[in-house]
């Protein structure tokens, strides 16, 4: 594998490793699924893992906290709310928590969702829409800490936070993608063993992390 891993070398990587769908020419259906055993690989990585990479800070995203406006748009590639927070005060720089509900919570507690006051609450209104109660009284900066699936892999994006620091576990998973479409199951069971062991590797080192960043954020 590349030392410096894009996704050009990844393809490379899997063909090498599959021994198939090096050429659009002598193997053209292999050759077309190889993106798409990494974004999947992608997909599957975000999911088992919350890697403190993933995790980024978003202000007023999509939109800040509007005026009489209690239903609001999730970011792109968004996975997990750890907090949200919104500016109070008379110079809107005090940060409040927004606390997380249950939808029937909010239109219980705020049933009209014509009258306003200040937020105090979200919780899920579907899978692309969040609901805040109070419905906003004022205009209020939002900032919103997120664990964010990096943008996938493709012939525009060669690189992201996976193929910079979840290299091994990017190949291998990939290559877990790809055995059932070429009927490999003969090596599936080592590209298994070696994804399983990146993956602990990573999830130990990124619980490392958050421990220090909790013991950092506790400190008196």
């Amino acid at each position: 594998m590349a030392t410096s891993m894009t996704f050009t070398s990844l393809k490379e990587d899997i063909a090498n490793y599959l021994e198939r769908g090096g050429s659009a020419l002598t193997d053209p259906v292999v050759h077309e699924k190889i993106p798409f055993f990494v974004n999947n690989a992608e997909r599957a990585l975000m999911q088992q893992l919350k890697l403190l990479g993933t995790l980024e800070v978003l202000v007023d995203a999509p939109i800040g906290l509007a005026t009489g406006v209690s239903v609001y748009a999730k970011p792109d590639r968004l996975r997990n709310v750890v907090s949200m927070s919104f500016g109070a005060g008379t110079d809107k720089n005090t940060r409040t928590p927004l606390w997380a509900r249950s939808y029937e919570y909010i239109r219980t507690y705020w049933p009209d969702s014509t009258q306003t006051g200040v937020p105090r609450f979200y919780a899920d209104f579907s899978y692309s829409h969040w609901l805040v109660g109070p419905t906003p009284d004022d205009d209020y900066p939002w900032e919103i800490l997120a664990y964010l699936q990096p943008p996938l892999l493709d012939e525009t994006t060669q690189s992201n936070f996976f193929s910079s620091y979840c290299q091994n576990a990017l190949l291998y998973g990939s290559l877990i993608q790809a055995a059932p479409f070429i009927f490999n199951d003969e090596r599936l069971g080592t590209w298994t063993q070696l994804y399983a062991a990146e993956i602990s590797t990573l999830d130990s080192q990124d619980m490392q992390k958050e421990l220090d960043r909790a013991s950092v954020r506790n400190r008196p």
